[in-house]
């Protein structure tokens, strides 16, 4: 009975230990990611710097130290004789950043995270929080299990240690490749962008079909998007664009005082929980919210910037250019109001006749 007791706290224990030693892991990748795409994105890492509020004469310096700073955290947390250090330095920074970002989401700012360099483009949000709270959670247990099992992973067989070693660093390296073919796909579709010609597809072309994931769930199409007797607008955003939000958030109003003779849906570009929670903030009601995967609606419609708009009629054609910016893409409403057959609803709740 001794000896099954013994067992048992000696099983639990050496679970511990591999918890312990595989936490430090995880987060030397996590911070090492990190270190990795600032370095790689030297110039995307120094405009976020500024965004976050840092005076511009310190800009470049800070843009070169974080990185540095956060590659030395992922490599002290091997060693057993600077794992505690290494981890009290990430909570530290975490807790700083955790801060600025709820600092700039108070003053209803949205500037892009770069954490992880030019392949994490989504603006801060809510999920930034989060996020951040996990890992300080993380990087706190990291501290006690490196002060408490101050002898991982020497104390641990070597065919263990140095097999979790390795799946890290494959992970990371997996995670690293993958974060490059965005940024790729990402370079691709600029680059086709910019050599599509004339912005837009002129007016009674055929709209081109689309299907793109919505925030809602599962897949949406240009079919079903299109109703008999309604124009269709698609407003093309980026969460990171003030001029997108400043227009989003007037999108519920248009739409009110126009569902008889118009559907309005917004695309954008990146993470379909990054648009949810952007959309939410903005209001977006019951608005459809898109999320291309690449540029592919964009590439399709000609599109080269955001905020951009584009006007569909019911039967699936152009009805105008494209329109760049919130006065361009209101023109694009009336365009719809006057030429719909059908009445439209005042702010007041009474009907009136749009060719009044």
């Amino acid at each position: 009975m001794v000896w099954a007791s013994a067992e048992l706290c000696h099983r639990a224990n050496m679970t511990i230990e591999y918890g312990v030693w595989g936490l430090r892991l995880a987060l030397g990748v996590v911070f090492g990611l990190s270190a990795a795409g600032k370095f790689a994105d030297l110039s995307g890492t120094r405009k976020a710097v500024g965004e976050f509020g840092i005076p511009i004469r310190w800009v470049p310096a800070a843009a070169w130290a974080l990185p540095v700073v956060e590659a030395l955290v992922a490599v002290g947390l091997l060693p057993p004789w600077t794992a505690a250090a290494a981890a009290l330095v990430a909570v530290g920074l975490l807790l700083v950043f955790t801060a600025a970002v709820a600092l700039l989401l108070r003053r209803g700012k949205h500037p892009a995270c770069s954490c992880f360099g030019a392949a994490s483009s989504a603006p801060i949000g809510v999920r930034t929080l989060v996020r951040n709270a996990v890992l300080i959670l993380l990087a706190a247990v990291a501290v006690v299990g490196a002060l408490r099992y101050s002898r991982i992973p020497e104390v641990l067989p070597v065919d263990r240690a140095v097999g979790m070693a390795v799946v890290a660093v494959f992970t990371a390296v997996s995670i690293w490749l993958w974060g490059e073919v965005r940024v790729l796909r990402r370079r691709l579709d600029q680059q086709a962008l910019s050599t599509l010609g004339a912005e837009g597809l002129p007016p009674g072309a055929v709209a081109p079909e689309f299907e793109l994931l919505s925030v809602a769930g599962g897949r949406t199409s240009l079919a079903e998007l299109l109703a008999p007797g309604r124009y269709l607008l698609m407003v093309f955003v980026h969460p990171g664009c003030e001029m997108c939000a400043a227009l989003a958030r007037e999108l519920p109003r248009w739409q009110s005082r126009t569902r008889q003779a118009l559907t309005i849906a917004v695309v954008g570009n990146g993470e379909v929980p990054a648009h949810e929670v952007w959309g939410r903030e903005q209001g977006l009601g019951d608005i459809p919210v898109l999320v291309q995967q690449g540029n592919e609606a964009a590439l399709r419609y000609r599109v080269r910037g955001t905020p951009s708009g584009v006007l569909i009629t019911a039967e699936g054609r152009l009805a105008a250019p494209v329109a760049r910016g919130a006065m361009a893409i209101r023109d694009l409403i009336q365009i719809a109001k006057h030429e719909s057959g059908q009445a439209i609803t005042s702010e007041n709740g009474q009907t009136v006749s749009n060719t009044a």
